[in-house]
């Protein structure tokens, strides 16, 4: 296991944050689109997705770097990553496929994706680090939530 490292730790976390900023930036103010569409019920208010994003996003960061940390595990540890990378792209993707082009089929199968890519990152990070993984299930059961919210705005609109 690598030493702690506060620098690595920063740059696991800030990219993270930084591919959540940079889809947003891309895919303009969410709040008109928000206002305007039908929203399935349990729809939370437009103030609630930065701050959820921004804490999940810090959270995947951060468990990305343990499991950067564990020189052990091999290829169970590259396998991990490379889940990571791939979730972290197609969540990229999600927001500008929704807001910037409307295109609500195609989000919600996205967001469908992204689901199932994040479930089988945490079972892959299971497998190098148990921490990392457990602290990832919050952002699997918003990510299922997302996808009913992304159904629903499909079939509502």
């Amino acid at each position: 296991m690598k030493k702690f490292s506060l620098t690595d730790l920063l740059i696991f976390v800030v990219s993270a944050e930084l591919v959540g900023a940079v889809s947003a930036l891309i895919s303009g103010s969410f709040t008109p689109l928000y206002s305007e569409i039908r929203n399935p019920p349990l729809s939370p208010p437009s103030w609630l997705f930065p701050v959820v994003w921004t804490v999940l996003y810090a959270v995947m960061g951060f468990s990305a770097y343990l499991i950067y940390r564990d020189e052990d595990s091999g290829s169970d540890r590259s396998r991990a990553l490379g889940f990571y990378v791939i979730q972290l792209a197609v969540n990229f993707s999600w927001s500008i496929i929704f807001f910037r082009f409307r295109i609500f089929p195609l989000a919600a199968f996205v967001a469908l994706l992204l689901a199932v890519l994040v479930a089988g990152m945490i079972l892959a990070f299971r497998k190098v680090n148990r921490i990392a993984a457990y602290i990832n299930i919050p952002y699997l059961l918003w990510m299922t939530f997302a996808t009913y919210l992304a159904f629903g705005v499909w079939f509502l609109n």
